[in-house]
């Protein structure tokens, strides 16, 4: 059940006050983080409206799982989350979506293998072990549109099976097991709707859309006959068609495993949301729809759907905000089994901050401890000490500099890296220069990750002229 929420307002950071088994449901076949990339960016075109209303506004023609009255109930108790107006339907109260993507085998549903290659292909079902999970909250009191990965490997409880990973949920539970067990994980937060989507979707949707254009970080290789996943994506700015689009998503095996893949795929969801907006995008909806209608099962009505289209359409860059689960990783990676351990008490904060949650009763932070990362993308190494002697003169002291960010910037971002978009603005409107984001793109161990752009460069030498 969701928390009650008190009077208390969330405290904000301020620089100058020195704060700071088996699946019980069975779907139909029909996975992956289209809320966030795919539902995000064409769940933005209004333009949809037109064909979704050609359906009754009131059913719900992408449901393909039997859910039981008490599994139904789980999600907003029923609660209506739209209302039809003499234009298009719309948002009555800020909400939160549950998007879960899967990456179904043969093996997964005991499935009886191909041939002896040990060739194990993909199914176009939503069983099975999450892939992707995100819960995305649409928020028209604040205008806010958060998205917050939780990486499969969290650990989680699950109802009836213990403590594990809470990818499993779905295995055991479908999306109703699932929404508790996030619920669970983030304090009780309600889950009003949720869409799941498979893997097959990606690819055709990316597709329908006419590509993705995304810097791709580095060179990604990786080879498994079992699955024929071939992954060989070079690193540079690039057009990426579904295919391609799966494999820069899929990657895993670096340094970071799945929060690695999050970052990526934050990456990807920012490319799409701004590309989606194009009005080239609208002669694609036909084949679109027939995409979604395929590939996805979700709860949501046409008028639910009409009425986040329309909120999503009005949306700014500046107000999407990506999140991800705070936690760390367990130990060096040695152990039998791997987990990204959440921290409670920094849920609690970003619940309360991003998701309207209680209130947030962390002490309050001197501003000279938030850890500042600086990943220079300008090749001016001259530059990055300047900057940090500057961030020093303002007062932050713990900065240091990380790995360079490859992806060459014309201006500087200053990423909330764990969500603190308060102690981000202050660090620009010290600086002078930059946008504030707040996405989970920048260096792991950080508060703030600054992205050094050209516009720094720009600064410096019109300093020197004057």
């Amino acid at each position: 059940m969701p928390a009650k929420k008190t009077d208390e307002k969330p405290r904000s950071w301020s620089k100058k006050n020195n704060s700071v088994g088996k699946p019980l449901s069975k779907g139909k076949p029909g996975h992956w983080l289209w809320l966030g990339l795919g539902f995000s960016g064409v769940a933005m075109l209004s333009a949809t409206a037109g064909a979704l209303l050609a359906v009754s506004l009131s059913s719900t023609p992408l449901l393909q799982s039997q859910l039981s009255p008490e599994e139904a109930a789980i999600f907003g108790g029923g609660k209506s989350i739209s209302r039809g107006t003499l234009r298009l339907p719309e948002l009555t109260r800020p909400v939160n979506i549950l998007v879960v993507g899967t990456k179904v085998l043969t093996s997964d549903l005991d499935l009886e293998p191909i041939d002896d290659s040990g060739y194990e292909p993909l199914v176009n079902s939503f069983e099975g072990l999450a892939d992707t999970m995100l819960l995305v909250r649409f928020d028209p009191e604040q205008e806010k549109l958060a998205v917050l990965s939780i990486p499969r490997d969290t650990r989680a409880y699950i109802e009836g099976h213990g403590t594990t990973k809470i990818n499993a949920a779905n295995y055991h539970g479908g999306p109703a097991l699932t929404a508790k067990a996030v619920s669970e994980l983030l304090n009780g937060v309600g889950v009003d709707r949720y869409i799941r989507v498979n893997v097959q979707g990606v690819e055709k949707l990316v597709d329908a859309l006419g590509g993705v254009t995304v810097y791709v970080p580095k060179d990604l290789k990786y080879k498994d006959d079992t699955q024929h996943l071939y992954i060989d994506l070079k690193e540079g700015r690039q057009h990426l068609n579904g295919e391609q689009a799966v494999q820069f998503l899929r990657f895993r095996h670096d340094e970071y495993g799945d929060v690695g893949r999050i970052q990526r795929q934050q990456t990807l969801m920012r490319a799409l949301i701004e590309q989606t907006l194009n009005p080239a995008t609208i002669g694609r909806i036909p084949k679109i729809l027939s995409v979604i209608q395929s590939h996805i099962d979700t709860n949501l009505s046409v008028e639910e759907l009409v009425a986040l289209m329309g909120f999503g359409s009005q949306t700014q860059r500046s107000d999407v905000q990506m999140l991800l689960l705070p936690g760390m990783f367990n130990g060096t990676g040695q152990q039998e089994v791997s987990y990204w351990l959440p921290s409670r008490r920094r849920i609690k904060q970003m619940m309360a901050k991003n998701f309207d949650l209680g209130y947030d009763d962390s002490d309050e932070v001197d501003p000279t401890l938030l850890r500042i990362a600086i990943q220079n993308s300008t090749d001016d190494s001259e530059a990055v000490q300047t900057l940090v002697s500057q961030l020093r003169e303002e007062g932050y002291r713990n900065v240091y500099v990380a790995q360079p960010w490859k992806e060459p910037l014309q201006v500087t971002r200053i990423i909330a890296q764990q969500g603190d978009e308060v102690g981000a603005t202050a660090i620009r409107e010290d600086l002078g220069f930059g946008e504030t984001r707040v996405e989970s793109t920048g260096s792991l161990n950080s508060h703030v990750t600054i992205q050094l752009g050209q516009d720094w460069l720009r600064q410096l030498k019109q300093e020197i002229e004057d």
